[in-house]
């Protein structure tokens, strides 16, 4: 028993939505970031690891009133841009999701929204992912929990939640 135990210590048991990856054949690469309280949200701490924090993802819920809810993908180091995101969406104008609505409107809390969970719950959200996630080849993305990321490849992504690469990140 012991041994068993042992030798599992390394390894990660597997999210909901490392499990999907499986089932469609998509490799990764698990990650397990610390994490701290940040006000009332639990937030990722990254700076002492050894992942460039531009290849980490965070994943967005906005609303619009032509699509209603939309997802969008972009560099942690990055913010979304509102009016780009609103033009490539089809939207006249998008919005954030209130916190107080994130779980109901996604099925996640801040800090562990993923698109690959989202569309299996939700595969009517059109999902847009930055275009610097295409230079980048492969990406981290949350893989469902505060502080679980999977790393990816980025159009191997986009492929399995039907998502569509725009340039919708700004560094303002």
């Amino acid at each position: 028993m012991a041994k068993h135990k042992h030798d599992s210590e390394h390894l990660l048991e597997k999210t909901l939505v490392e499990k999907i990856l499986d089932r469609n054949k998509i490799s990764y690469q698990q990650f397990a970031f610390p994490t701290h309280m940040d006000g009332d949200v639990r937030s990722l701490v990254v700076d002492h690891l050894d992942v460039p924090e531009n290849t980490i993802f965070k994943t967005l819920a906005l609303q619009g009133k032509t699509t209603g809810p939309l997802i969008a993908v972009v560099p942690l180091t990055m913010h979304v841009d509102i009016k780009k995101l609103s033009h490539v969406s089809g939207n006249k104008k998008v919005a954030m999701v209130p916190l107080k609505q994130l779980v109901a409107t996604t099925g996640y809390e801040h800090g562990a929204n993923t698109p690959i969970g989202i569309h299996s719950t939700h595969p009517k959200y059109p999902i847009f992912i930055d275009q610097h996630a295409q230079q980048l080849g492969k990406i981290l993305v949350s893989s469902g929990q505060i502080g679980r990321s999977v790393k990816i490849d980025a159009q191997a992504l986009a492929k399995l939640v039907k998502a569509k690469f725009a340039d919708i990140a700004t560094d303002d």
